[in-house]
């Protein structure tokens, strides 16, 4: 199968030829027909996650079809259009078990731990735990933007910060992660105001609900979401928002990243963090999928020979990109 393979971290890699994975007994293998270049992507070819060894396939967020399955998983798999998300439970531990497979202590990543999506199939272990079966509406590409950011968002929203109609929530950083978190958040009757330097990333969030935008840090909010990753913008959140306010962090921090908890302390805030969506929740977001919205958000669709060229020149343009393996 061809894939694009990265052989030193921070150096482009190539797309090639390399072997076709094969199911682990409880796994499933997928034929990618949509991936999204995500900043989490770029920060595993930088060599920013100690977990990442080389040489490696990167992408996690992806949707596809099952063409083969482990001899523990049930053929009935096979042949299903699917999706997962970017955590991989083991579906056996005792967190698993109390339904917080978003942080399973055992997990697996598609692109990190193991070789990813950025390829013709990719490989899935602890299928039964991890394989989200896709309604006919939901077409690939848009199942191709949920496995990390808009599924994060979406617990970020719902889970963490408990958004209730009327509250004014500010989104930092208008990537896909961010713009996901708009659509949500005004989905859920909150005042959204959008905080980018990018004119083009603020206009489609005000396309997607946003009620305001900014190009700073915006003062009172009962919400903060940081969506960048940035310390500075995480800081300026944390000092704006209103006394006992919520902040979660959804954007990675970079290593040795420091923020002020003067704030914290003194306006008594509550500084919450997301990380992904447990596969038995997707029926429930699933349900609430607001499609149209979320193919606004799609920007590009390129052939994986354009795979590394999207990585080097991530963030540069508004909306996200998917790699379409079939393309070219």
């Amino acid at each position: 199968m061809r894939a694009l393979v990265i052989e030193e971290f921070g150096r482009p890699g190539t797309v090639r030829d390399v072997p076709r994975p094969d199911p682990a007994p409880d796994g499933a293998v997928v034929e990618v027909a949509a991936t999204g270049v995500c900043r989490s992507d770029w920060h595993a070819w930088q060599g920013h996650d100690s977990g990442v060894r080389l040489p490696l396939v990167p992408g996690h967020e992806f949707a596809g079809t099952v063409v083969s399955v482990g001899s523990e998983v049930s053929s009935s798999w096979v042949g299903r259009r699917v999706t997962a998300p970017f955590v991989c439970a083991c579906g056996r531990c005792s967190t698993c078990a109390s339904g917080d497979h978003q942080v399973c202590p055992n997990q697996e990543q598609p692109g990190f731990t193991h070789d990813g999506s950025y390829a013709e199939f990719v490989a899935i272990r602890h299928a039964d735990t991890n394989l989200v079966e896709l309604p006919d509406e939901v077409s690939f590409d848009v199942a191709a933007t949920l496995g990390c950011r808009y599924a994060t968002a979406w617990r970020a929203v719902h889970r963490r910060a408990r958004v209730v109609a009327g509250e004014r929530v500010a989104v930092y950083g208008c990537g896909g992660l961010g713009l996901s978190a708009v659509i949500i958040a005004s989905h859920a009757g909150a005042e959204v105001t959008a905080v980018d330097a990018s004119p083009a990333a603020l206009e489609i969030a005000v396309r997607l609900g946003a009620t305001k935008t900014s190009g700073e840090a915006v003062e009172g909010m009962d919400v903060a979401l940081e969506c960048s990753g940035h310390p500075v913008l995480a800081d300026a959140a944390l000092s704006m928002l209103r006394r006992r306010g919520r902040h979660v962090q959804i954007g990675l921090l970079p290593d040795g990243a420091h923020i002020s908890m003067d704030a914290v302390i003194g306006k008594e805030l509550d500084v919450l963090g997301s990380h992904g969506l447990a596969a038995h929740e997707y029926s429930v977001l699933l349900r609430t999928l607001p499609v149209d919205d979320i193919e606004t958000m799609i920007a590009t669709r390129i052939p994986l020979a354009d795979a590394q060229s999207a990585l080097d020149t991530l963030g540069r343009s508004a909306g996200v990109v998917l790699i379409h393996p079939g393309l070219g």
